[in-house]
């Protein structure tokens, strides 16, 4: 029995390795963009949108999410969902610098 490993061996299995090391971090990102809500396609015609997450706690996040035009600042937690604030839209906001009142 010849135990030799040839650099044709140790490239093979040096490919093979990195083949399967990219499978798993496509399937990893393919579940993350799943878990998420979001679709593989994009749709523009979608009304809700998460534009971003941050998460405070163990079970509580922070969401900013957009209907519409509309952009919301909502808490989660395990219980409930509340809108901290609604963000103004963007005409709202550069019109109010424009005339200098401050912002609600």
């Amino acid at each position: 029995m010849n135990s030799v490993w040839t650099l044709g061996d140790w490239l093979q299995y040096l490919f093979s390795f990195i083949f399967v090391i990219g499978l798993l971090l496509t399937l990893l990102w393919t579940l993350r963009k799943l878990q998420n809500g979001s679709s593989l396609l994009r749709k523009n015609t979608q009304r809700l949108q998460t534009l971003e997450t941050l998460s405070v706690g163990t079970r509580q996040k922070i969401m900013l999410i957009r209907i519409d035009n509309r952009e919301i600042l909502v808490g989660v937690t395990a219980q409930q969902m509340t809108v901290l604030t609604p963000w103004p839209d963007a005409s709202d906001a550069s019109q109010a610098t424009a005339s200098g009142t401050p912002q609600p």
